[in-house]
């Protein structure tokens, strides 16, 4: 890998909007996402809104893995950011596309730090397919 990290950036829409609006549930998945991973969790951290929707992170040694609900649009917004080239973020991806029962997806995977590789430009964004 000549970039610092991996930045996938999720937007999971039409969730199962119980599943996305239940503090477990999504603690509980974003955990065992970095655990299938191959992450090393360092802290976990959630908050649940009044009326609804939640937001957390997963600090993991590689990085993060973070959410932000909204159930009442069944959308949530995911971020998984691994340092090195040790992690599998697809892993995860796919992980939470399942739980949350996304039926629509749209990923971006950016490479982070190209500017160690002044050949390559610093913003490289290209579409990861995950199922």
């Amino acid at each position: 890998m000549n970039a610092l990290g991996r930045h996938l950036l999720l937007e999971l829409f039409d969730c199962d909007p119980d599943a996305i609006n239940n503090l477990e549930t999504v603690k509980g998945a974003l955990v065992e996402a970095a655990k299938r991973a191959q992450a090393t969790i360092v802290d976990v951290v959630f908050h649940e809104f009044n009326p609804f929707g939640i937001s957390g992170v997963v600090v993991i040694a590689e990085s993060h893995l973070s959410i932000h609900t909204w159930p009442e649009y069944r959308y949530a917004a995911v971020d998984i950011f691994s340092c090195g080239d040790v992690l599998q973020p697809e892993v995860a991806a796919t992980y939470l596309v399942e739980q949350f029962a996304a039926e629509r997806t749209s990923v971006v995977d950016v490479q982070r730090g190209m500017f160690l590789n002044s050949a390559v430009p610093i913003v490289n964004r290209n579409p990861v397919a995950v199922s």
